[in-house]
């Protein structure tokens, strides 16, 4: 809809890594400010979300480039053009996290209770960088004639991207709720996959970007359906201690 929001001189502000910007400054104040709530050093947790960051975006490209590798063959400049948009949360969820790890491992602390402390705020970052998708133009829906026109696409489109942070907004809430209550280390980061994936699943039904691969289903929907069924064991294991 707005991919660029100024030009000023040689330099150009894009819409889709402002809201990025956007996004990482918030997910990262919030979860400093839970951290200090819970007895842990906000600096930890900040250079842990810049870690989770900037290793989360490179896993995203990457596994994007990946999924569209005959386009990016043919236009290998693109690859590091990231004010396209092009980024995929599978992708940065793995890379991301594995850094995450190493990270907390190396700063000798729990990880699940880290974990559990800052994944509500990476579903509220993620809801701001959905509006980033939403100006891009990127991540776009079917035709529809209830939908919103987008110039980029020169089509009225579902607005996949509208809804996409709408749930993710009402993930963030769901999370903090069991986050201020007692809970299991490894409950709330567990209940986050689950939710993710399934409002991942719901939302490829509706998007346009992403081919059938199997038996009606996108290759994302396959992975959801994986990570919902984990997640779904652990929370039962999780529970199961619990008692």
């Amino acid at each position: 809809m707005h991919p660029i929001i100024c030009t000023i001189g040689p330099f150009t502000l894009y819409s889709y890594g402002l809201m990025l910007v956007i996004a990482f400054i918030a997910g990262s104040v919030l979860a400093g400010l839970q951290a200090k709530k819970e007895n842990i050093s906000p600096e930890i947790i900040f250079n842990l979300c810049f870690v989770a960051f900037i290793s989360g975006v490179i896993g995203a490209r990457l596994f994007y480039i990946f999924e569209n590798l005959s386009y990016y063959i043919r236009n290998p400049v693109e690859v590091i053009m990231l004010q396209k948009g092009g980024l995929s949360w599978f992708g940065g969820l793995i890379f991301g996290s594995l850094c995450a790890l190493v990270y907390i491992k190396r700063k000798k602390l729990s990880v699940y209770r880290i974990l559990d402390l800052i994944v509500p705020y990476l579903a509220f970052a993620q809801a701001i960088g959905r509006f980033g998708c939403l100006l891009n133009g990127c991540c776009f829906g079917k035709t529809s004639r209830f939908g919103i026109y987008f110039a980029v696409h020169k089509a009225v489109l579902i607005p996949t991207q509208l809804y996409s942070s709408l749930a993710l907004l009402l993930i963030f809430l769901i999370l903090r709720f069991f986050q201020a209550r007692p809970h299991k280390e490894g409950q709330i980061f567990f209940l986050y996959l689950l939710l993710y994936s399934t409002k991942r699943f719901v939302i490829e039904f509706w998007r346009a970007d992403n081919p059938v691969v199997f038996t009606g289903l996108t290759f994302f929907q396959i992975l959801s359906i994986g990570l919902f069924f984990i997640s779904c064991l652990k929370l039962i294991s999780i529970y199961r201690s619990n008692k």
